[in-house]
């Protein structure tokens, strides 16, 4: 049974998810919220809440939670907004050992939500989710995904407690794998790559090691790093990234508000996806025995990151979109045979459809530069992936 057995102390209250013992009192409260009532009917359309809160009432610990209720919704949503959620590089997962799943960030919601589904139906045990605070704008999403097996980022700490939450972050992140012998997941940095160059952030690798009381390598080889590739093909907020390319180009100290990410986290969650895949790579501690010894904190941290890269890089599934942008971005048929004419079309007709929705004004070159960097963003995986393969791009 997928579930937790052992208490999680009171230093980590702040962050980790409630324990079981505290379910049925924190979901009592949160099927009062009506901010949870609201999204519930945004995402499940006719449903009879009422009688859904009674169900939620009924259940008493995160695993019957994920089982009993976000896993059929998973699995509904996987019906309606993709083609299907596939998955490989299972045999890769060792039984009865707990990792850290790393893995590039693409959705707000879906990438950590896909990747459980995809080791539900392999017979694998969830793992715990890292979420940004800067996501949970009201309460209620707080009291949601701490339900839900997720624990949280504390991203808004000033320059002088920053590193004290990396520290607490870290302990958390060492004790989930080692004590309640739980594996979790992150992304590889903070915040979604909005050009899909996806890169590890050395201060991610760093604050993963902090709670090893050891050197930087052998504290990342305590936690089992595994990195994780997650391809879509389609992004349903490939506009949106554009969109905040063009205005921060025009303004540098551009923003994004709370209602920018809420518009992100919906339509992620909703519109279409195409086909999603997730490859699950090995653990990386063979590769970390092959970084040259003397290394300082920084060179073994960006040695860290390479591993971790070339790993997800290496793993992308090329759907016919990446080969299009690329040679489209590139001026070039290198992997015309990869595709059709009428592909071809679909796929700018697609971007044509995609850049309309975007509510702001633009002028010639403001359409250019926004369809360019859509393209931008179906092309760098195969982009990075010909380069992780030594092959000449």
């Amino acid at each position: 049974m997928d579930c937790e057995e052992i208490k999680v102390p009171e230093e980590f209250s702040d962050i980790c998810p409630y324990n079981d013992e505290d379910f049925h009192r924190e979901m009592s409260i949160l099927v009062t919220e009506p901010g949870f009532e609201h999204a519930v009917k945004y995402a499940i359309p006719g449903v009879d809440y009422k009688a859904f809160c009674r169900q939620l009432l009924q259940i008493n610990n995160k695993h019957d939670f994920q089982m009993q209720i976000m896993l059929p919704f998973l699995r509904k949503l996987v019906s309606e907004t993709t083609k299907g959620v596939t998955a490989s590089g299972m045999e890769n997962i060792v039984d009865g050992k707990s990792n850290v799943y790393i893995s590039n960030h693409r959705d707000i919601v879906l990438d950590a939500s896909f990747l459980n589904l995809c080791l539900t139906m392999h017979d694998k045990p969830t793992t715990e989710i890292a979420i940004g605070n800067n996501l949970l704008i009201y309460h209620w999403i707080d009291s949601l995904v701490r339900l839900n097996k997720c624990f949280i980022v504390k991203r808004d700490s000033s320059k002088r407690h920053a590193l004290e939450a990396a520290q607490h972050l870290s302990a958390y992140i060492h004790f989930a794998i080692k004590q309640k012998h739980q594996s979790v997941w992150i992304a590889q940095r903070q915040g979604r790559a909005k050009d899909s160059d996806d890169r590890t952030q050395e201060s991610l690798v760093k604050m993963l090691a902090l709670a090893g009381n050891t050197d930087i390598i052998s504290g990342i080889k305590q936690i089992n790093l595994m990195p994780v590739t997650i391809s879509y093909e389609f992004d349903p907020n490939d506009y949106l990234k554009a969109k905040e390319f063009l205005l921060r180009k025009k303004d540098p100290d551009f923003k994004k508000s709370q209602q920018d990410d809420l518009l992100s986290m919906e339509t992620g969650l909703l519109q279409n996806k195409g086909y999603a895949h997730f490859h699950f790579c090995p653990c990386i501690n063979d590769k970390l025995d092959k970084i040259p010894t003397g290394c300082d904190k920084n060179e073994a941290a960006h040695h860290i990151c390479n591993i971790i890269d070339k790993e997800i890089h290496t793993n992308y599934y090329i759907y016919k979109n990446n080969y299009i942008a690329y040679d489209i971005v590139n001026n070039c048929q290198k992997f015309a045979e990869n595709y059709s004419a009428d592909d071809k079309k679909c796929f700018t007709d697609y971007i044509d459809a995609q850049t309309a929705k975007l509510d702001i004004p633009l002028n010639d070159e403001d359409m250019l530069y926004v369809k360019h960097m859509m393209l931008v963003m179906y092309a760098n995986p195969l982009t990075n992936q010909l380069i992780a393969k030594g092959i000449d791009n």
